[in-house]
C-alpha cells in the first residue's frame, strides 16, 4: 500500500480483510472497472465477480480492462441499475459489495447515482452479504452532484440495526473540496 492514504488504498485495505480466494464479490457501480479488477485479483480463478453499471460506456471500459488483464472467465459485467442488484446473486452468498457514489470519472456529471436507487440497492445488497461480509461504500459529493444523496445515504446508514450491522464512517477531515467519505458496513448476523 502506498503511504499517501488515498481513498482507493484506504477502501482496498478493508476489502482485503473480507475477501479471499474463491469468494463471490460484486461491484455495484463498475465505472472504469478498477474495483472490479481488484476484486477479481482477490477472488482468483476459483471465485466470481459480478459487476454492473447503468452506463454502457462504463460497462465497455470494465470489460476491456478485464480482458486486458485476463479476467474474463470468472466475471460477469451487466448493463443495469444497481437497484436491481438482488437479481444477480443469491441471498447470503456474497463476501463483498462495492459502491462508488457520484458520477463516472471522465463521464457526464448529469448521470450520477441518486439517493432513491442507491438506498434500494444497498438494502438489497445487505441481504446478499454473508455473515461478516462487507458493503464498501465511497460517497463522492460536491457542487454538481451528491449532497442530497450523501445526506440521505448517511441517514439511512445511521438507522441500520446495530445488532445486525456495524457501520463505520470515516472522514478525510482536513482535506478541502468535499473529500470522499469511505464507509464500511459489516454484516454481523
Amino acid at each position: 500500500m502506498r503511504n499517501h492514504y488515498g481513498i482507493i488504498e484506504y477502501t482496498h485495505h478493508f476489502i482485503r480483510q473480507h475477501v479471499k480466494e474463491g469468494d463471490i464479490c460484486m461491484d455495484a457501480t463498475a465505472g472504469n472497472g478498477h474495483d472490479t479488477l481488484f476484486l477479481c485479483e482477490l477472488v482468483g480463478d476459483k471465485g466470481k465477480v459480478i459487476a454492473m453499471d447503468i452506463q454502457e460506456m462504463a460497462v465497455n471500459h470494465t470489460k476491456m480492462l478485464l480482458k486486458e488483464n485476463s479476467f474474463e472467465e470468472n466475471t460477469k459485467v451487466i448493463l443495469d441499475s444497481h437497484e436491481h442488484i438482488g437479481k444477480y446473486a443469491s441471498k447470503e452468498s456474497v463476501s463483498c459489495i462495492v459502491f462508488n457514489l457520484g458520477y463516472l470519472p471522465g463521464g457526464n456529471h448529469a448521470l450520477a447515482t441518486k439517493a432513491k436507487s442507491t438506498i434500494l440497492a444497498m438494502e438489497a445488497s445487505l441481504k446478499l452479504l454473508k455473515k461478516n461480509g462487507l458493503l464498501s461504500v465511497t460517497i463522492y459529493s460536491g457542487g454538481d452532484s451528491g449532497f442530497e444523496e450523501k445526506n440521505a445515504v448517511l441517514e439511512w446508514m445511521r438507522k441500520l440495526d446495530a445488532k445486525k450491522y456495524l457501520v463505520i464512517v470515516s472522514e478525510y477531515y482536513n482535506r478541502p473540496n468535499h473529500p470522499p467519505i469511505p464507509v464500511q458496513i459489516i454484516r454481523l448476523k
